[in-house]
């Protein structure tokens, strides 16, 4: 349903080039002229009187109507998602918490930014207004929960004991407790106004996702990764009742204003009502297509909102359980979009293992294609229309009949994930990107493989042929793109400076011009012929995915993680720098940075002629590596040292090379600039403190990366847990040095198999990373707790 949604909006775009003063044109970043989709959605809150309903997501925070369901304002600031939001008492204000580690306060009234509320270090999972209105309190990643002044926004304590994230807040009714849910598997009640604590609630078998007092402040209600809602006499601190019936984690929890009913949202889709008194289930509200985030009772009790995490805000009958409204346009990420060459149909590849094809006039659904046993990453039409390729999570490409959905063949000599596919103009050659750092090239009629493209250090995750065949571009995870000669298979072109994966690229309608959208937000356009930069446009606070030019090449439309399509007005473009010829640009591309330093010290040693021999005297050697990295602040772009470039050098190789520079005692300006780069350049790589990341790609299946941070040389190990604690595998990496273990040849990798090699079911996993510089793990210096998904 989800990508119904952004097909819709789609195929609006591309049958109207003119767009009304609506909310698609509201807060929109320089040179865009509009957005479509509103973005995935985390959290949902009515306003005190009932009037209004507010929904945090990705890209700020939706004001609706609550009744009509009309678009009534967009607030944003943030510079990443909103994770939480809740209104005064008074409805005057609203609150909201972020990724971006910060809480902001709008005047809702005037819909304006008041002041933001910085001293968290890690995101705002939840924030909560005391019953007065004159204390804000927050739940973060940090493991602490902070009470703020609400009218100055000044901190007035900070309570910590949690030793997981928190993920939820709540105040009693009469604001004397304040309860909070986390990562550690408890709930704590603290007295509000002197952040004592009062007790600690346990028993959950996993982390505390929501907490919600009933009106009379007598019952907490609990929602748990666990599977259960759980209700505690919040006095005693006792347990009433334990509810079970959600297939997995439950997200959310609330009281009806009468305190009779909860409402409970779950991992599986599912929105329960239960009996508050008793724990009776009364009704289980199904129609949502994926995980429900927020459930939030209207104050008349009336009715029921409830907000998936990538499709819709669904308004219930909060007595009869049956389906009032629904609020769409709101979306996730999408897999990967085509039109056919004639504009009549388009298709889409899913998540759900299928290829679904549209009307493009009409939106109507026309087939459903399946063959594919996972994820479909991507699918492009042939320039004919007759067949349509797909390529997907199992390392095939498959080919159909692109009239009748029909399978033609399959194509399977990636060894693991195709992310790309694309026909050749003339339709004699399909192109595939894949996880195995390749571009393959095949006969489109026969299915033959011709030629293997090598040379990304990193998976390809987007091709691209150029309107005459001649040149292909592919764009990789090492943060590259590159331009191929399609008939000999030489490389023309590398584009650096992407600071992160480059996930699409494609061509402008006449071939001069490449876009590329990349995991570092942004959209670069570049000068085919020279490799040049254009232009850099920015305005998505989330991953690109995927990017397309309109065929009069006046626009261009980026699709993001954020749940949202951009359109961009393209004006005549000149490159943002002119290449120079400076001393140590040895690869020739304009920039001296980390590329070139690889380069020269690959070669070192070597005698002769070479690129790499910057001073001239015949050998590759220590000096030609300190004079490039000298050559650092000099260059036409200034020195990149993005996470792939950190993730391939190690602190013990530039140490040794700083040895050998400082001593040959080299006193020459150039030299000494070079000495201070490489100083630099291994603070750079040296982390100031250990860390955990997201595993990638996540949801998976049936590998993942886990990546790290170290911060100083110790003996390593990731485990890999279930839901309920249980040891499902433990991945002993031994010692190491200290560095950044981010791109996968570093990074720890888990086939998803337990520790008897049997795969794993689908599902919700929880992953730590331990260190102990003492060469044992058994207690560890440090320990952090992260979260994946299965999905098969």
């Amino acid at each position: 349903m989800r990508i119904a949604v952004m097909l819709f909006v789609l195929f609006t775009l591309f049958s109207d080039n003119t767009f009304a003063q609506d909310y698609t044109q509201w807060h929109l970043p320089d040179g865009a002229k509009a957005r479509l989709g509103k973005g995935w959605l985390s959290a949902i809150a009515y306003s005190p009187e009932g009037t209004h309903l507010a929904v945090a997501g990705s890209i700020g925070i939706w004001i609706y109507d609550a009744h009509t369901g009309e678009e009534l304002g967009l607030l944003t600031g943030h510079t990443r998602s909103v994770e939480s939001i809740a209104y005064s008492p008074d409805g005057n204000t609203l609150a909201s918490g972020s990724r971006d580690k910060t809480i902001r306060l709008w005047d809702v009234t005037m819909g304006e930014h008041k002041r933001t509320l910085t001293g968290h270090t890690g995101r705002v999972n939840s924030v909560s207004f005391s019953p007065d209105g004159a204390t804000l309190a927050s739940g973060g990643w940090d493991d602490t929960v902070r009470l703020w002044d609400a009218n100055t926004g000044t901190l007035l304590r900070t309570l910590t004991g949690h030793t997981g994230g928190v993920y939820s807040v709540s105040f009693s009714r009469d604001g004397a407790t304040l309860a909070s849910g986390g990562w550690d598997d408890t709930v704590r009640l603290w007295d509000a106004n002197t952040g004592t604590l009062l007790r600690t609630l346990t028993g959950h078998t996993g982390g505390v996702y929501s907490v919600s007092f009933s009106p009379d402040g007598t019952t907490l209600g609990v929602g748990c990764v666990d599977d259960t809602v759980r209700l505690w006499d919040a006095n005693a601190g006792t347990l009433l009742h334990t509810l079970t019936g959600h297939a997995w984690a439950v997200f959310s929890v609330s009281f009806s204003p009468d305190g009779a009913t909860l409402a409970s949202g779950g991992w599986e889709g599912t929105v329960r009502l239960w009996d508050a008194n008793t724990g009776t289930p009364l009704h289980t509200l199904t129609g949502h297509m994926d995980s429900i985030f927020s459930v939030s009772f209207n104050p008349n009790g009336a009715t029921l909102a409830s907000g998936s995490s990538t499709d819709t805000v669904r308004l219930w009958d909060a007595n009869a359980g049956t389906l009032l409204h629904t609020l769409t346009g709101h979306t996730r990420d999408v897999f990967s979009v085509a039109y056919s060459p004639d504009g009549n149909t388009l298709a889409s590849g899913s998540a759900d293992r299928t290829i679904r094809l549209w009307d493009a006039n009409t939106g109507a659904p026309l087939r459903t294609l399946t063959g594919h046993t996972n994820w479909v990453s991507s699918v492009s039409f042939s320039p004919d229309g007759a067949t349509l390729a797909s390529g997907g999570w199992k390392g095939t490409v498959l080919l159909w009949d692109a009239n009748t959905g029909t399978p033609l063949r399959t194509l399977t000599t990636h060894p693991w994930t195709v992310f790309s596919v694309s026909f050749s103009p003339d339709g004699t050659t399909l192109a595939s990107g894949s996880s195995a750092d390749t571009v393959r090239l095949w006969d489109a009629d026969t299915g033959t493989p011709l030629r293997t493209l090598t040379g990304h250090t990193d998976s390809v995750s987007s091709v691209s042929f150029s309107p005459d065949g001649a040149t292909l571009a592919s764009g990789s995870w090492d943060g590259t793109v590159l331009l191929w000669d399609v008939n000999t298979g030489a490389l023309r072109h590398t584009l650096t400076g992407h600071t992160h994966w480059v996930n699409s690229v494609s061509f402008s309608r006449d071939g001069a011009t490449l876009a590329s959208g990349s995991e570092d937000d942004t959209v670069r356009l570049w000068d085919v012929k020279t490799g040049t930069l254009l232009r850099t446009l920015t305005g998505h606070p989330w991953t690109v995915s995927s990017v397309s030019f309109s065929r009069d090449g006046a626009t261009l439309a980026s699709g993001s993680w954020d749940g949202t399509v951009l359109l961009w007005e393209l004006t005549p473009t000149t490159p943002t720098h002119t290449p120079q010829q400076v001393r140590g640009d040895v690869t020739g591309d304009g920039m001296v940075n980390i590329q070139d330093l690889e380069f020269v010290a690959t070669r070192l040693g070597q005698t002769g002629q070479n690129d790499a021999d910057t001073n001239g005297d015949g050998v590759v050697n220590i000096q030609d590596l300190v004079l490039v990295a000298g050559a650092f602040g000099n260059a036409a772009a200034a020195p990149s040292y993005h996470p792939q470039a950190l993730a391939r050098l190690t602190t013990t190789e530039v140490e040794e090379w700083l040895t050998q520079a400082q001593e040959m005692a080299l006193t020459d300006p150039a030299y000494l600039r070079g000495i201070a780069t490489l100083e630099q350049l291994l603070s750079a790589l040296t982390p100031k403190e250990t860390v955990l990341l997201a595993n990638y790609p996540n949801p998976f299946n049936p590998e993942t990366w886990i990546p790290y941070h170290l911060a100083h040389a110790a003996d390593v190990q990731v485990t890999v847990y279930d839901t309920k604690g249980a040891v499902v595998r433990r991945l002993d990496l031994g010692y190491q040095p200290v560095g950044y273990y981010t791109d996968r040849s570093k990074a720890a990798y888990w086939n998803g198999r337990n520790d008897s090699g049997e795969l794993v079911a689908s599902g919700v996993y929880f992953y730590q990373l331990r260190v102990a510089s003492s060469r044992s793990i058994g207690t560890g210096d440090y320990a952090s707790l992260r979260q994946m998904v299965i999905l098969k």
